[in-house]
């Protein structure tokens, strides 16, 4: 078992007690990571701005203002899981410190006010400087009075004075599995892109922007994840901007998320179709795209629960394909593609349409904002989340840099959109490791489409009013009462098989009118990612502070000025 001290200097476990459960437990929590986005569509109000209001919160308080267990969620439980795969929950492991914590420093203000309230906030006991926040051997209490065991439950106490104490969220996931799950998320189709964003912005302007995009990002997670971690009602990437922003934000949030999974799964039919052209010419990818539908037809009706295993192949595409890269590189002695005869290249950008389509080919390699609150929630111990995501996003800057760097040197200016592509098309390779890698980029994109685009099917069956899968106003299922009729039952049927059909085919079309992957990616960097990652966390701070620092001021105003830029140039070449 492996042990790792927290920065209180509270050492927690992070591995189990035998291997099996180690891996059993980080593929349990790589599947729950997958159904982290879906945690932003909006069902209902999930949580009220009125702290009187205790129905719509998730934060219950009695009228003296006393502890009160809050259940903690399982973000996976409405999600359709099938009964004969579902994975069981092992015992949270609630990082609640055991120690007695000194509140003598509580300063006179504090107190003041604490001796005013109808109900003190700190209660006279036999140990009058001591708070016990509860853990595995011990009840919650204070001021000596017990509430209780505190295992999968919250505690909220209503006061102007409460001091700020450490929610058990119920988190199932260590350092090191919450670690790994970032890096996945974070490496995904776009580092086949980073050779042309380095060809487009020359060497200086490649590596000054993907250090700069990588602290950026790193620096607007840690904005998200603090932001939830301070409010035990949040659970999502929405839940933030609508405290931040009020309830009209949903509609945006909606909007921004939608457009990115619908632009994500463009992308995956097409490096899929693309692939495929490059292992059997004869055909043109849009013939491949329009064949594609045959594969994707049956996977957008799997469960959750199935897909979630087909995600993990993902992962050994991403490290199959940087192995490939590198064994070309250095396996043919001679240009093009090779490492010990690098091509052509330049330290600076050829055009400003260049430079700006390279802000979002670069961008849209770390948007994984959207799932970053939930993975912070999802943890052992949310402390250490900010050492860990420092480590994620600097793994994950390195490898896009690696990757860059090295598809740069083998192809220079005449890289392709898809440094595969140029993998399979020059001679002196070893063809069958390359049809390898190039058969797992067409399977990646045809089983991660479906689960992708998952939340995408829900919200449109919300608007449908379809209650065929979903769950029912707030995650409520309908009482046996007031099933819908047959003749309701069956137009569910109807349209929930036309609306699940619609996205992959849309998908296809659009596909087809955009053929550029390079364009599809710049976009989903330059608008989404922007968005999502940068502007909406850090308007969200400033918001909530109700004030904007210079540094918070002049990173919105560099990012808003990228996202336009990169925008602008990704619609310029379509």
């Amino acid at each position: 078992m492996t042990s790792y001290t927290s920065g209180a200097g509270i050492p927690f476990t992070y591995g189990s007690a035998t291997s099996s459960y180690s891996v059993r437990d980080a593929i349990a929590s790589y599947r729950r990571s997958q159904f982290f986005a879906s945690s932003n569509i909006p069902y209902n109000s999930r949580f009220s701005d009125d702290e009187e209001s205790g129905e719509e919160a998730h934060v219950i308080e009695d009228e003296e203002g006393e502890l009160t267990p809050i259940l903690s969620d399982d973000l996976t439980e409405v999600w359709g899981w099938d009964e004969s795969s579902r994975p069981g929950l092992r015992p949270v492991r609630a990082f609640l410190p055991r120690q007695a914590v000194d509140i003598g420093e509580v300063t006179p203000q504090l107190a003041q006010a604490t001796s005013s309230e109808a109900t003190p906030l700190l209660k006279a006991s036999s140990t009058p400087n001591q708070i016990n926040y509860g853990g595995p051997d011990s009840d919650a209490y204070v001021g000596g009075e017990s509430h209780g065991s505190t295992d999968r439950s919250l505690l909220r106490r209503k006061s102007s004075a409460t001091l700020r104490k450490p929610y058990n969220y119920g988190g199932q996931s260590t350092y090191g599995q919450t670690l790994f799950n970032s890096i996945a998320i974070l490496l995904g189709i776009g580092m086949l892109s980073e050779p042309l964003a380095f060809a487009y912005a020359g060497w200086i302007g490649g590596t000054t922007l993907i250090i700069f995009l990588g602290f950026l990002n790193c620096y607007t997670a840690k904005i998200l994840a603090g932001i939830i971690l301070e409010d035990p009602r949040l659970r999502s990437y929405a839940d933030i901007g609508r405290k931040a922003f009020g309830p009209k934000s949903t509609a945006l949030t909606t909007i921004l998320f939608c457009l990115e999974l619908f632009a994500v799964s463009v992308a995956f039919v097409t490096l899929a179709a693309d692939s495929m052209h490059e292992v059997m010419p004869a055909y043109s990818a849009d013939t491949f795209k329009i064949l594609s539908i045959v594969v994707l037809a049956p996977l957008v009706f799997l469960p959750l629960s199935i897909l979630s295993y087909t995600s993990i192949f993902g992962i050994c595409s991403t490290l199959l394909i940087i192995l490939v890269i590198f064994i070309d590189g250095f396996s043919k002695p001679d240009a093009p593609g090779s490492l010990w005869s690098p091509a052509a290249t330049s330290w600076g950008t050829g055009s400003m349409t260049e430079l700006g389509i390279a802000f979002g080919l670069l961008m849209a390699g770390f948007s994984g904002h959207a799932v970053i609150p939930s993975l912070a929630r999802d943890m052992v111990d949310p402390s250490q989340f900010d050492n860990m995501i420092n480590w994620a996003f600097v793994i994950a800057t390195f490898i896009y840099a690696v990757i860059g760097y090295a598809g740069y040197l083998m192809f220079g200016r005449y890289v392709s959109d898809e440094v595969s592509k140029d993998l399979m098309s020059t001679p002196g390779y070893n063809p069958w490791i390359n049809e390898i890698a190039l058969w797992t980029l067409v399977s990646t994109p045809l089983t991660k489409f479906p689960l992708s685009t998952r939340p995408l099917n829900v919200i449109l069956e919300i608007m449908l009013d379809i209650d065929n899968h979903t769950p029912f106003h707030g995650g409520v299922k309908p009482q046996p009462g007031t099933q819908p009729s047959t003749v309701r039952r069956l137009l569910n049927r109807v349209l929930f098989v036309v609306e699940r059909l619609s996205v992959p085919a849309l998908s296809i079309m659009v596909s087809i009118l955009v053929p550029e992957f390079s364009s599809l990616m710049a976009f989903l960097g330059s608008f989404s990612a922007f968005m999502i990652c940068v502007i909406g966390p850090i308007s969200a701070k400033i918001a909530l502070e109700g004030r904007c620092s210079f540094v918070d001021a002049s990173l919105l105003a560099i990012a808003i000025v990228m996202a336009t830029w990169g925008t602008s140039a990704a619609f310029w070449t379509v």
